[in-house]
């Protein structure tokens, strides 16, 4: 058998609550957790999906930390201590950092080891769809990780301020 990859060593990694903190810091962001309240699928109870504005349709970047079955279990979230944070990049940014466009991935997944911690990797379930993730960022990765947050904010920032007919964002 295999032996996965341990969380990263570096102690002053940060924890989810630290990443949630980044992430809500970035402007007019709300954060969902999922939970037993109608609508949200048991499978994703405990998930934590990120938004720009109040309209909640898109999210630019969620925290998981768990697999579900049968679905997404490339990363073995179900592992002690681990968790993903995932990002939506975007095809552009996703080719630029990963030399292949989304479409693509499936001609790479088997190079790809998507149970590598402090890596940031194509999305093992949405990486087609222009998303990345990364599992335990840790302290050498965040500028990475800060990046790329506000990249995919950016983006969801833009389109949410072009649905409201808003030609730049005054606050």
């Amino acid at each position: 058998m295999t032996s996965l990859p341990e969380p990263s060593g570096d102690r002053a990694a940060p924890v989810v609550a630290e990443l949630v903190e980044r992430i809500v810091a970035l402007p007019h962001v709300t954060q969902v957790q999922a939970d037993q309240r109608p609508g949200a699928p048991e499978a994703s109870w405990g998930d934590r999906f990120f938004f720009v504005g109040s309209d909640r349709r898109r999210p630019f970047a969620t925290i998981v930390e768990h697999d579900v079955p049968g679905f997404d279990e490339d990363s073995h979230l179900d592992r002690p201590g681990i968790f993903r944070l995932n990002v939506h990049v975007g095809r552009e940014e996703f080719r630029r950092r990963f030399g292949y466009p989304p479409a693509e991935l499936p001609d790479h997944r088997s190079g790809i080891d998507f149970t590598r911690c402090d890596e940031i990797l194509p999305h093992p379930a949405y990486g087609t769809y222009g998303w990345a993730c990364v599992l335990n960022p840790g302290v050498r990765r965040l500028p990475e990780v800060d990046r790329l947050l506000a990249h995919a904010h950016g983006r969801v920032a833009g389109a949410h301020r072009r649905a409201r007919g808003e030609q730049h964002d005054s606050r």
